[in-house]
């Protein structure tokens, strides 16, 4: 009795995604809808943020979907398109990010970190491994020879 029910539910939710595009979106031409498409699957919903505005059925992942198709029938490149929603709504709005110099902190962070850690482990290691001996006294070396049997 449950299987049933489970499986009616994981198969609505799989089908979500596919509520986001509306039909009154879909551009005519299956070639430039594919395009509009591809673009929107790289483009962050700004409201859900972590969904791209292709999956979302936020009224601004809606704007942004019809933007889009508006700018790819105008006859801009992907890129175009791309560079005119960043500069609309900055680099976050890409699920991607770009390398760029401002974006340099953010892909460098992973191997900045590895490299900090590396030498962190080498470093106490280091102290570790030679620890300070102190020598012992002349007398100290007489008493541990204890006496002498000849």
């Amino acid at each position: 009795m449950i299987r049933p029910i489970l499986f009616a539910i994981a198969l609505f939710l799989s089908a979500a995604p596919a509520f986001a595009v509306n039909p009154d979106e879909v551009l005519a031409d299956p070639a430039l809808e594919a395009r509009a498409r591809s673009l929107s699957a790289e483009l962050r919903c700004m409201v859900c943020q972590n969904q791209s505005i292709d999956d979302s059925n936020a009224d601004l992942a809606k704007d942004l979907r019809l933007l889009v198709r508006e700018r790819i029938t105008d006859g801009d490149t992907d890129e175009e398109v791309l560079n005119y929603i960043v500069s609309r709504y900055g680099e976050f709005v890409l699920l991607k990010p770009r390398l760029s110099t401002r974006t340099m902190l953010l892909w460098g962070a992973p191997v900045l970190l590895v490299m900090v850690g590396f030498a962190a482990i080498v470093f106490t290691r280091r102290q570790h491994a030679a620890p300070h001996v102190a020598l012992l006294t002349k007398a100290e070396q007489k008493d541990l020879q204890g006496p002498r049997c000849d």
